[in-house]
């Protein structure tokens, strides 16, 4: 079980401590970045390995939020606001508001998992530039590993490149499923039978962030979902097409501030999920 500090450097060389960042940069902003998801990913740690004081609510069905995720969020935004004080911040839990240089965060993707002891949750960090993101960091705390993308600049895994799978054959692939809340049983019901239908081996793992940069690392060949908020994807998006997968356009439409179908998936299968989503990849 990873504790705080026992995370690796993302990016090839970069261990930079908060205190060394200086404004006004993207690669300051990607130092912050990495350190950030590191604090956060032990934090997060803490509570996980302390279920006592969760203080676990639902914030609708099949919608929940703990004492972490908060903890977890105003610790990320407050970092962010001591290094970069003109930037925006939009997060699951606060909130916030859309500008051209814009944090968004989802503290705890898999809050469900993370509430029962389930490892599979991540802590999701991007940072938008003009409404796209240009770089994304994902903490996967209890692995002890962070996802990190700089746009131009690849995909890497504890420093390591990562590319997505080669896998071209939709009857070959490994597919994960995310249920959403915001559409009805029938239409999430349905997506699945399509994507066994077509012969894909299907999973339900419970975290959009995780399933993406899942993706990325070729571990599995797609990811889809009806409906996703911006904080669930945006980072992971990045990690995938740097690696060398295909996305949806997500940002469609409004989807910063409004959300939308989801589709990630390694160049060869991405077509023929694209066609069971009905959606065009970016």
């Amino acid at each position: 079980m990873a504790t705080r500090g026992e995370i690796g450097p993302a990016f090839p060389g970069n261990s930079a401590p908060i205190a060394r960042v200086a404004a006004g940069s993207i690669e300051a902003r990607a130092e912050l970045a990495v350190a950030v998801a590191q604090e956060a990913a032990g934090l997060a740690m803490e509570y996980f390995g302390d279920r006592s004081r969760l203080a676990l609510r639902s914030k609708g069905l099949r919608d929940h939020v703990t004492a972490a995720d908060h903890a977890v969020e105003a610790l990320v935004r407050g970092r962010i606001a001591r290094a970069f004080p003109g930037d925006g911040f939009l997060g699951e839990e606060s909130g916030g508001a859309v500008s051209p240089s814009l944090w968004v965060v989802d503290p705890i993707d898999g809050t469900a998992n993370f509430a029962r002891g389930l490892p599979s949750f991540a802590v999701s960090i991007a940072f938008c530039a003009d409404g796209k993101p240009v770089l994304g960091v994902v903490a996967e705390p209890a692995a002890g590993a962070i996802y990190a993308a700089r746009r131009g600049g690849g995909a890497f895994k504890n420093g390591t490149a990562i590319r997505a799978s080669a896998t071209a054959s939709l009857d070959q692939s490994l597919v994960e499923f995310g249920y959403t809340e915001r559409r009805s049983a029938a239409d999430n019901l349905a997506l699945m039978r399509r994507l066994v239908d077509a012969g894909c081996d299907v999973r339900l793992v419970g975290s959009a962030t995780l399933g993406l940069a899942r993706v990325a690392e070729g571990r599995i060949d797609g990811y889809c979902e009806l409906h996703l908020r911006s904080w669930d994807v945006l980072a992971g998006m990045l990690l995938v097409t740097e690696a060398g997968g295909m996305t949806s356009d997500f940002l469609a439409g409004g989807g910063l501030t409004h959300g939308n179908p989801m589709l990630a998936a390694a160049p060869g299968v991405a077509a023929g999920l694209a066609r069971i989503m009905g959606l065009k990849t970016a």
